[in-house]
This record gives structure tokens, C-alpha cells and sequence, in this order.
């Protein structure tokens, strides 16, 4: 089957393009739930790209052991280098691997470590675009870095997928840490759900769709990234 078109959009002003639609990879290696076998994830990737989507992103911080970075590294083995874009994060440490008790930091020598380390699990001799996971409001962002893009997640987390709202979620989730799926708040937060679901029924479309339409209506420097 050809590729779908999906248009390519430029980030910034050194002529950097993506494709307009993005993948995070973070689900592929847990975090909302067990992680997928190798394999299973790297022909994820490959059918994302095989369908258009060249712009892939990863975090220092997914999956146990830096998993996620190899991951991906292990994917563009398969796929043409040049014509992807890789993008990963750093700035976040989570102690004993739990997200409800992180460090955040973003000194100049943490940053190029973290950078560096990156670099090595990905196999790759440039990273095409650097995050700030999180801001470490100790150090003066002008010595973190210069110039940074920032990253949004289109589907609220998996919430507009509306899984979370109608399934238990898995022990090992770390969703449960947000307080939008807690309690009273997910109680409230099915309302906002329901009445997105019911416009997206009028326009023949799930809500996830409907919420990356809405996304992508952004302006053409604002890329989604669903999965992160």
C-alpha cells in the first residue's frame, strides 16, 4: 500500500522539517502498560514510516533501562536514515523508576552527558532534534541551552483514545500518576470525554481524531505527537 500524504511542516528557522504528523514512541517499551516485544515494536515503526510519518520520539526516561532509545535505535537500522527525524529528551531523572518521585535537572554537564549517553543507545551520529523534558528552575535556562523545542501530547496522555475512560488501567501504568486519572477528577474528566466523542460523531470521527484535528488547525510549526 503507498504511503499516505502527509504534509511536512519546518520547525524553527535553520529549514529543520518534519512530517506534519509525529509517533511518540514511549508506549512501545511500557509506561501505560507491558512493553511489546522487539520485533513487534520496530515493525510498529516501520509501518508508521512505510504510511509517512518520518518525525520519531523518544525520551532518556521511557522504559526501564533507557529501553526506549535502543529501541528506536534498533528501527532505523531498517529504515533510511536520512530520512528520518529522531527526537529524545532529557531533563527528568526518575528515582527507583518511579514517575510520582523525580529529579529534575538541566545543568550544562548533565546535558551533555545525557546527550552524549543518547547518542550511544540510539547508534547514531547526530540527533536531529533535543528536548527539554522539564525545566530546572535552579539553573538559568540561558546556561542549559540556547534554543529549545517543546513537545506536546496530542491525545491527553491516551485520554481522547477513550480506553482510559471506559477500561481499568493496568497495575503497572504509570498513568496512574497524573491526577486528570484519579479519582473524582477522572469522574469529571468522562463529561469532558463524552461531549468530545458526541462532536466527533457529528463530524464522523473518533475523538482522537478530532482532537489531533484540532491540534494540527494550530499553526504550521505545531506538530502532534501521539504515543508520548
Amino acid at each position: 500500500m503507498a504511503a499516505l500524504h502527509i504534509p511536512r511542516v519546518r520547525l524553527g528557522t535553520q529549514g529543520f522539517e518534519v512530517s506534519k504528523l509525529g509517533f511518540g514512541c514511549m508506549g512501545l517499551t511500557g509506561s501505560y502498560g507491558d512493553p511489546v516485544a522487539d520485533e513487534v515494536g520496530i515493525s510498529v515503526i516501520k509501518h508508521a514510516f512505510s504510511k509517512g510519518i518520518t518525525f520519531f520520539d523518544t525520551a532518556d526516561l521511557y522504559g526501564a533501562n533507557n529501553a526506549n532509545e535502543i529501541l528506536v535505535g534498533k528501527a532505523l537500522k531498517e529504515v533510511p536514515r536520512e530520512k528520518v527525524q529522531v527526537a529524545t529528551k532529557f531533563g527528568i531523572i526518575a528515582n527507583n523508576g518511579n514517575f510520582t518521585d523525580i529529579q529534575v535537572k538541566g545543568s550544562p554537564e548533565y546535558v551533555r552527558s545525557c546527550c552524549e549517553a543518547s547518542l550511544k543507545r540510539l547508534d547514531v551520529e547526530y540527533i536531529d532534534l533535543y528536548y527539554q523534558h522539564r525545566v530546572d528552575k535552579s539553573v538559568p535556562i540561558e546556561d542549559t541551552v540556547s534554543e529549545f523545542s517543546f513537545y506536546m501530547c496530542p491525545l491527553g496522555r491516551g485520554f481522547f483514545g477513550g480506553k482510559v475512560v471506559v477500561e481499568t488501567l493496568p497495575a503497572n501504568s504509570s498513568l496512574k500518576s497524573y491526577p486528570r486519572f484519579q479519582a473524582e477528577n477522572l469522574e469529571k474528566n468522562k463529561n469532558i470525554y463524552n461531549r468530545i466523542e458526541s462532536i466527533g460523531k457529528k463530524h464522523e470521527c473518533s475523538a482522537a481524531q478530532l482532537a489531533l484535528a484540532w491540534v494540527l488547525h494550530q499553526g504550521n510549526d505545531v506538530v502532534p505527537i501521539p504515543g508520548e
